[in-house]
């Protein structure tokens, strides 16, 4: 992930995700978040999805949480697609159907990930598919999460 310089704000939003439950940015301040724009018609997002959820799964029990937002689509599609997928995402799955939280966060394509800091701070970003589930994330991790 590249950093981000100046640090800015990350900006507010609240979303539902597929099973209807509200989850805001502002609920996980004092974690560090994952933020990823995607859809389940962009391969790139397909690829890289299943080392969202190893690194996910490895980080449990500590200050991490992964946001997954989905453009545009509907409940039903994206909940066909993540049973699909191998591992099936365990992380918060939104649905940003009007893109506001995507345009707030200046997301010029998809995916874009964010990684948003203890304080709520974008601190990092990368635009295009990437391998999460690596040990140059898990260091950057570990160093936010301190």
């Amino acid at each position: 992930m590249t950093p981000v310089h100046p640090e800015r704000p990350a900006p507010a939003f609240t979303l539902k995700d597929i099973d209807g439950k509200t989850h805001s940015l502002e609920q996980y301040r004092g974690k560090v978040v994952l933020v990823n724009f995607w859809a389940t018609w962009c391969p790139p997002c397909r690829a890289e999805m299943p080392s969202i959820e190893r690194l996910y799964a490895s980080m449990k029990g500590k200050p991490f949480v992964v946001l997954a937002l989905d453009q545009g689509e509907s409940v039903d599609n994206v909940f066909a697609y993540m049973g699909q997928l191998s591992p099936s995402p365990t992380f918060p799955v939104l649905l940003d159907n009007k893109s506001q939280a995507a345009h707030a966060f200046g997301v010029m394509g998809i995916p874009s990930t964010y990684l948003i800091d203890k304080q709520g701070r974008i601190v990092a970003q990368a635009i295009g598919g990437r391998d999460y589930d690596s040990a140059a994330m898990r260091t950057l991790l570990d160093r936010l999460m301190r």
